[in-house]
């Protein structure tokens, strides 16, 4: 049999990603042994051996490798089509309108390019809402994977873009973001080589994909934390250029000459067919 149920793969996903079937039972509210016999069942079902099971844990078999990636993609497929068709309808939020768009960007990022979008959007006749949703770091294909989003700014080489059509929108530099009192704040240019191992100022680490780079650097979570971490001398971070419209009195911008250049493209679900959509993406391509 080709086809799979939800429960099922909700599941296995839990096993598979937890690798331990106590684990995963007590993240599903449910007991172990009715799991483990799901997932039994789920084995002769597609005639592959998923798990490897031992005293310590579970494995994944190469079978079970494929069907973590491909179970995750189709549950994000279905999660977003209730989310997408839950807020066409106007039923996601209520007293909200229908025919609204979620617009991902990340925070203090392409910040003029965006208010240029939003402000030449609204002058077109029969606009829908836009609602602004800021995310961190490479959050924007996840929001746009499962549903939270319709649309997204997106930066290579930060972003991957794999997946979603796009259109670009903006090539920029790159400038660290430095306290206004520190030495390298004098300087005209930096290259990436002066800023990579300050001891007194460690580089400021974003989480991508829920977990943080090595590094003595400070974990952020907002852009609030860090401009008052980098306000009091604690930390600092690398940014596209147009972040300069956020800085503080107590922050001074110093262009990278070798840092690779930022990209900002607008992305969209490949399969989309909202004529909403479409008149937001040429607004966008003729900014």
């Amino acid at each position: 049999m080709d086809t799979l149920e939800t429960r099922e793969l909700k599941y296995f996903l839990a096993v598979a990603e937890e690798l331990h079937f106590g684990r995963a039972a007590e993240r599903l509210g449910m007991a172990q042994p009715p799991l483990s016999r799901a997932i039994q069942q789920l084995e002769r079902r597609l005639g592959v051996r998923l798990l490897e099971r031992n005293r310590r844990g579970v494995l994944l078999t190469g079978a079970g490798e494929v069907l973590l990636d491909e179970g995750r993609a189709a549950l994000d497929a279905i999660t977003a089509a209730a989310r997408r068709t839950r807020r066409a309808g106007g039923t996601d939020r209520p007293g909200g309108p229908r025919n609204r768009l979620v617009l991902a960007v990340k925070a203090a990022a392409s910040h003029e390019l965006l208010q240029k979008l939003l402000d030449a959007y609204a002058a077109e006749p029969d606009a829908a809402e836009i609602e602004v949703l800021p995310s961190g770091t490479c959050e924007q294909e996840e929001m746009l994977r499962d549903g939270r989003a319709d649309v997204a700014l997106m930066h290579t080489p930060y972003n991957s873009l794999a997946g979603f059509d796009s259109e670009q929108l903006l090539t920029e530099g790159q400038i660290a973001i430095l306290p206004a009192g520190h030495p390298l704040a004098a300087h005209q240019t930096l290259s990436l080589a002066d800023i990579s191992d300050i001891p007194d100022l460690p580089l400021a680490r974003w989480p991508r994909h829920g977990t943080y780079p090595p590094g003595p650097g400070p974990e952020i979570h907002d852009q609030a934390q860090l401009a008052q971490l980098i306000a009091l001398g604690r930390t600092m971070a690398v940014f596209p250029d147009s972040a300069r419209a956020w800085l503080w009195a107590e922050h001074t911008a110093v262009p990278l000459t070798d840092a690779p250049p930022i990209v900002t493209h607008i992305a969209w679900p490949p399969h989309s067919r909202s004529l909403t959509l479409a008149a937001l993406i040429r607004t966008a391509t003729q900014l």
